[in-house]
């Protein structure tokens, strides 16, 4: 199965990884849902270590960098979760969703990876076609400052950034699923003093909602697992745009099961075009 295919498919879980979180939050809080299905993620991944055979021999150079990711991916998700509270979903999700744009211009200026025209011409698709797909507009949170888009946008640099870094360290040790099982636990300890100083006072422990959770955070271990696969054989400016499409498969997911509150437009066709037209023209200019 081609690298293309695999982004595709954690693209594709990291949407059913929202959509179980959603359902999760109708019963319980954001602090148990950050806590649960961090966790549910870390175990899952820890197991499938030990099932493929346990801790593999590895480079300390590689190690070293997938921590450094680990820690990363906590200020990321910590400056996802601030975006959202300072400007809203609407604002928010494109600026966090043009990480494509930052990981290419990494690849291209820094790794020597080869971008053609049919290539760069569908990450821009992609990016484009996700922000038609994310935006809606609305009113803006008390509080709003222009600036407090950089939470958004520094998540989405940081994200973007991630992902040239891990392909730097697969090419070094190619083991995709004891790092992401490394990524997993850092990840999760990093949260934890962010969680400790959360304003959420009370934590709702519903039964549906840490099932929904633990379902969630399973979905994200697939999608971050199969993301670190597809970079282990892929090119960062292949890969990274096609785990972007996440909003296109939230959008038809909603649209099927949820018709009475997704609204389908102009706006929400022009991008699903754009995005798959994107997703192919890379897959052609690979």
């Amino acid at each position: 199965m081609g690298p293309e295919i695999i982004a595709l498919i954690a693209s594709f879980s990291y949407a059913l990884f929202t959509l179980y979180g959603w359902f999760g939050l109708r019963y319980s809080t954001a602090l148990v849902a950050t806590i649960v299905s961090l966790a549910s993620r870390t175990i899952i991944l820890w197991i499938a270590v030990f099932l493929l055979g346990g801790i593999p021999e590895f480079a300390q150079s590689s190690l070293s960098l997938f921590v450094f990711l680990g820690l990363m991916q906590s200020v990321t998700s910590l400056l996802t979760f601030v975006g959202l509270h300072k400007i809203g979903t609407a604002r928010s999700q494109p600026l966090r969703n043009a990480y494509p744009l930052f990981s290419a211009l990494i690849a291209v200026a820094i790794m020597q990876e080869q971008a053609g025209a049919l290539i760069l011409l569908g990450t821009i698709l992609v990016v484009g076609g996700v922000i038609l797909i994310s935006w809606k507009p609305d009113v803006p949170p008390p509080g709003y400052r222009w600036w407090h888009i950089l939470y958004s946008l520094s998540a989405g640099a940081l994200a973007g950034v991630a992902f040239p870094l891990r392909r730097y360290g697969l090419s070094i040790t190619n083991e995709p699923v004891f790092f992401a099982a490394v990524v997993a636990v850092v990840s999760l300890l990093g949260a934890l003093p962010a969680l400790s100083v959360s304003r959420e006072k009370t934590a709702v422990w519903n039964k549906k909602g840490i099932v929904y959770f633990i379902v969630s955070g399973f979905f994200e271990a697939v999608g971050a697992l199969l993301a670190l696969v597809a970079l282990s054989t892929g090119r960062v400016v292949v890969v990274s745009p096609i785990v972007a499409t996440t909003p296109l498969w939230n959008l038809l997911i909603a649209v099927i099961f949820f018709k009475d509150r997704e609204e389908v437009n102009a706006r929400t066709v022009a991008g699903t075009i754009a995005v798959f037209s994107g997703t192919i023209a890379i897959a052609l200019g690979r």
